[in-house]
């Protein structure tokens, strides 16, 4: 999605030059919950292996919102990492973000798309995100 995708009082764009990846940094380090006291070298690598969006308002130009995507872009895509600034929550913003990467990706052959979040369910319910119907087929490594 080179060409913003405008509906609002911002423009959503997966164009990487556009991304503020120090802010994008700065949002994650110290107000999310999931990242907080992530490095800025680890975070920039991250970045680099993924698919990333950002939300941008019209007026000021000024980053709004972020989304990364770990894809293979042809059949899988984690969501992560979506984060709102404060200011600009309440206002649909992170829901037309998370539509944005979904309406990217589903042309390419993604057809299954996950997430994780602790405290968000209903608005990722809202976008038809549900629980695993199968969390015994599911496993994880966590190293560290």
């Amino acid at each position: 999605m080179s060409d913003d995708s405008v509906g609002g009082s911002h423009a959503i764009s997966s164009d990487p030059a556009r991304i503020d990846a120090a802010r994008v940094h700065d949002w994650l380090s110290t107000d999310a919950y999931w990242a907080v006291g992530r490095t800025r070298e680890q975070h920039d690598r991250m970045m680099t292996g993924s698919l990333n969006f950002g939300a941008y308002d019209l007026d000021s130009g000024e980053q709004a919102a972020y989304a990364r995507v770990v894809t293979d872009r042809a059949s899988f895509a984690w969501i992560c990492d979506v984060y709102v600034d404060r200011p600009a929550r309440g206002q649909g913003l992170g829901t037309r973000l998370v539509t944005a990467v979904r309406d990217e990706l589903a042309p390419l052959g993604v057809r299954r798309f996950m997430l994780a979040t602790k405290d968000a369910h209903g608005v990722y319910a809202r976008l038809g995100f549900a629980p695993l119907a199968e969390p015994d087929m599911w496993m994880a490594l966590q190293v560290g």
